[in-house]
């Protein structure tokens, strides 16, 4: 395997700190979920890269089946806490909705069904999180 790109950050404070590249070109308050200060957090982080990947996945599936149609792409990532203890056992949980332009919503939940199976995202997280899947006319 030939490795073609490879990005660091770097976190000091956890949830409750700042994170940012090696050279400071990219800086960012981390806050807690919820408290919306004057930063985020590492869920919208996730959702972002995450939507990013996969409409980036999409428009390959879509090129290869000459749908010429844009598409949206919204992901919410949610914290699940499985405990019943004081420390917490959170999990992620993902719901990707996926307009497509121009086709059926049959024909749109085909092609983010293919992107989904191609999406490193996707792939990374396959049989760890639950991620659900859905063609929407509007988002």
């Amino acid at each position: 395997m030939q490795k073609i790109y490879a990005a660091t950050m770097i976190n000091t404070g956890g949830r409750s700190g700042e994170s940012h590249s090696p050279n400071h070109s990219f800086e960012l308050n981390i806050e807690q979920p919820g408290s919306k200060v004057s930063g985020t957090n590492p869920e919208e982080l996730f959702a972002a890269g995450y939507s990013a990947c996969f409409n980036s996945a999409l428009d390959y599936i879509k090129k290869s089946d000459g749908i010429n149609g844009s598409s949206t792409v919204k992901v919410r990532v949610s914290l699940y806490n499985q405990s019943q203890n004081e420390i917490p056992d959170v999990v992620l949980g993902v719901e990707i909705k996926g307009v497509i332009e121009g086709i059926s919503l049959d024909k749109a939940q085909a092609l983010l069904n293919k992107a989904h199976e191609t999406c490193p995202y996707s792939r990374a997280v396959k049989g760890n999180i639950e991620v659900s899947v859905e063609a929407v006319d509007q988002i």
